[in-house]
């Protein structure tokens, strides 16, 4: 799956050509709709709609097949189409063909215009912030930097002991502390031969864990992230007394871990975390409600484009099924909205949402009942 990032959008943002083309079709991951190729047929009825409005802006049928012919030869791609994801968005101009297999389930839509339409890749950017993942358990130890979107393994082989016997001289897992793991949601650990968690064990079990947290703490650079930790409720409670990680979650993450792999484990990691990122937009939006009217909010692109054009925008809150096209000069900020995309306008809403992405403002897309300010399309919270 290859991500979308701020600089591809950047890039993107910087085409200007009479035809640049954007389509966004959902997908799929699985299932009957993968193997009846049903997700080409998305493409293939966006494509077609997308070849009538190049001939009405004066393209040949020659000319046309020429220009699209990458979509087409991306229809018949047949293994491209069986890794997807819940998302495709493409861009089409001359010398330029980017598809990008997304997280993100787009309704089906196509815009053909002198710029690319990019405003549907916001929620890439926003509710994903970093945290640091480990399964922890006491025959293995991962490391990981998550988001939203993805995860990345960090090596710490070299850094930890490669077992609890590695550390203390003590080998526990087939003879005095052999357990087994109970279904995915079980809270404890069943012993053979020995009574559960003596004293004696929990100290060797922290000395290993001790070694755990010394080894990994030199590449948990960026202190101020969240740190999660997945294993049983047990050996939580022990290694939060050796932990020296200052933003440790206070929570273990339960999941058999026996019974997940990396990629099921931050799916069920993001599942709980989530909530705590989403709070960052429940911040905002309180924010604004609280400043509007003392000169730190704006609503209407009268006002909102040429600041997220400028810079000043901290939060901008787009309203998700609405948009406005006119024309926009900067010279003399001269904005003139048009009464629909027909009318040779752009999308004045998709580049105030760009504008502000890419110098450093939160981009928000919200239905109606939830913008801060309902009765405006476009609401930003300025940064100063």
């Amino acid at each position: 799956m290859t991500l979308i990032s701020k600089e591809k959008i950047a890039e993107l943002h910087k085409v200007n050509q009479e035809n640049c083309v954007s389509i966004f079709i959902p997908t799929h991951r699985a299932g009957k709709k993968v193997l009846q190729r049903e997700d080409t047929l998305y493409l293939k009825n966006q494509l077609k709609d997308v070849k009538t409005k190049l001939s009405k802006k004066g393209l040949d049928n020659r000319q046309i097949s020429n220009f699209v012919r990458p979509v087409e030869e991306l229809i018949e791609d047949v293994s491209f189409w069986r890794n997807l994801s819940d998302g495709l968005a493409i861009f089409l101009a001359n010398g330029v063909f980017e598809k990008f297999v997304l997280p993100v389930h787009f309704k089906e839509f196509n815009y053909v215009s002198t710029e690319f339409y990019l405003k549907p890749l916001m929620p890439m950017f926003v509710g994903d912030g970093e945290f640091y993942l480990m399964s922890l358990a006491l025959s293995d130890v991962k490391l990981y930097k998550c988001s939203k979107h993805s995860y990345a393994e960090i090596i710490i082989d070299d850094l930890i002991p490669a077992s609890k016997q590695d550390r203390v001289g003590y080998e526990f897992e087939q003879k005095n502390l052999q357990f087994r793991t109970q279904q995915a949601n079980a809270d404890h650990v069943m012993y053979h031969g020995h009574e559960p968690a003596t004293a004696k064990r929990k100290n060797e079990i922290k000395k290993y864990f001790r070694a755990i947290n010394d080894g990994i703490i030199p590449v948990l650079k960026d202190r101020s992230i969240p740190f999660f930790i997945a294993s049983q409720d047990y050996l939580f409670d022990i290694y939060k007394t050796v932990n020296t990680y200052p933003n440790l979650h206070e929570r273990a993450i339960k999941v058999n871990l026996n019974a997940t792999d990396a990629s099921e484990l931050h799916e069920l990691a993001w599942e709980l975390i989530e909530p705590i990122f989403d709070q960052e937009r429940k911040d905002k939006i309180a924010l604004f409600r609280k400043e509007e009217g003392t000169g730190k909010t704006a609503i209407g692109i009268g006002k909102v484009l040429p600041a997220a054009i400028d810079g000043k925008i901290d939060a901008l809150f787009c309203e998700n099924k609405a948009d406005i096209f006119g024309s926009y000069k900067k010279e003399n900020n001269t904005i003139v909205v048009s009464e629909s995309e027909d009318d040779h306008g752009v999308s004045l809403m998709n580049l105030a949402a760009v504008e502000a992405l890419i110098k450093g403002g939160k981009v928000y897309l919200l239905d109606k009942e939830d913008m801060p300010n309902p009765n405006a399309k476009l609401n930003a919270l300025y940064r100063f």
